[in-house]
């Protein structure tokens, strides 16, 4: 939340993340173990493997694979505001997926849309309630 913290002044609201490469990914999933992320990038490198089977090579050949697993995960993802703070589950955490094996700087923009509180001030960060 130190990356956002005009968040703490929404009420209610929505906001969309987007990642702006087509090597990397968003998605939700747990967050509790440390395991599942490994576990991901297992599953997916089993589904879009490197090697010699792909037209386009000139970036390496840990490039296509990146671009179908990025595609396969997407590029956004569209999170609801609740109080200042994402309203996720208890187990669910933001994931951003590098696909590439030695990736560069990603960039993200996030767009926000809501309700602000009225009395003009922020929430709390988290862990401060």
């Amino acid at each position: 939340y130190d990356a956002l913290p005009e968040l703490s002044q929404y009420e209610v609201g929505l906001a969309n993340i987007f990642i702006m490469h087509t090597s990397a990914s968003l998605t939700i999933n747990e967050n509790a173990s440390p395991d599942v992320p490994l576990d991901l990038n297992d599953a997916l490198d089993r589904i879009a493997p490197e090697g010699n089977m792909y037209r386009h090579s000139d970036e390496g050949p840990d490039d296509m694979p990146a671009h179908v697993k990025s595609s396969l995960m997407g590029p956004s993802l569209t999170l609801p505001i609740s109080g200042g703070r994402f309203a996720l589950g208890t187990w669910q955490g933001i994931y951003l997926n590098e696909h590439r094996n030695y990736g560069g700087g990603r960039t993200l923009t996030v767009t926000i849309q809501g309700t602000k509180r009225s009395d003009g001030r922020s929430y709390p960060p988290p862990g401060a309630r």
